[in-house]
């Protein structure tokens, strides 16, 4: 089951566009989302104190405090109480994958970023705490969160490097697409089966415009 956060209609994330493929904006929409963040910073240092940017995360999301306060705290890599532009807009692409249901590809897309973002001490290393601490922003199901360490964890130590991440991210992404071309496949399928009926409910109509016997003729 997906988390609940939605980005409320209406705001300026709402009409932002983020390539499938890459989970990236185009360059029209980072000068405006760059823009954007000049408006945000009030006290014009290129940066948003955690009172701007609870603010902010408040009027286009659905999280709570505590949520909005956790993820300022992973973007606040250098502990200095405020976060610059290109945290803002790996935070903006985030919310957008969440929002167009593009976790696994956004993790794939950027292993290297997220592991960064998750590797709260700068050891190199991500332990289980960290995956349920921000769960929230990427959806990983919690039976891949249960088989992650049993099946990535190589050296054992209960904790991934990133070797051991990267490869987590491309099971993920394997998976994601199968059930992609699943859902495509019952999708072409519900529609072939509509089709087939739709054709058979006109040769019925027009074998009764032309008078003919339904029954009789399949005789």
């Amino acid at each position: 089951m997906r988390a609940t956060m939605k980005l409320k209609q209406g705001s300026f994330l709402w009409y932002l566009y983020l390539d499938k493929l890459y989970c990236l904006l185009s360059v029209r929409n980072v000068k405006a989302l760059l823009e954007y963040f000049h408006l945000l910073d009030v006290h014009h240092n290129n940066t948003l104190n955690d009172v701007l940017f609870y603010h902010f995360l408040h009027h286009v999301t659905s999280w709570k405090r505590t949520q909005i306060m956790v993820v300022f705290n992973m973007l606040d890599w250098n502990a200095t109480g405020e976060i610059g532009f290109d945290q803002f807009y790996m935070l903006v692409c985030i919310l957008l994958a969440q929002q167009n249901h593009l976790e696994e590809q956004f993790i794939f897309r950027h292993s290297r970023p997220v592991f960064e973002l998750l590797d709260l001490d700068g050891e190199l290393r991500i332990g289980p705490d960290n995956f349920h601490m921000y769960n929230f922003l990427f959806n990983i199901k919690k039976q891949d969160l249960k088989e992650l360490y049993h099946d990535f964890d190589i050296t054992g130590d209960r904790r991934l490097n990133y070797k051991e991440f990267k490869l987590f991210t491309i099971f993920t992404m394997d998976k994601y697409q199968e059930r992609q071309k699943a859902e495509k496949d019952e999708e072409k399928g519900k529609k072939d089966l509509l089709k087939k009926k739709r054709l058979h409910q006109v040769n019925v109509n027009l074998k009764q415009f032309l008078g003919i016997n339904v029954s009789e003729s399949r005789i």
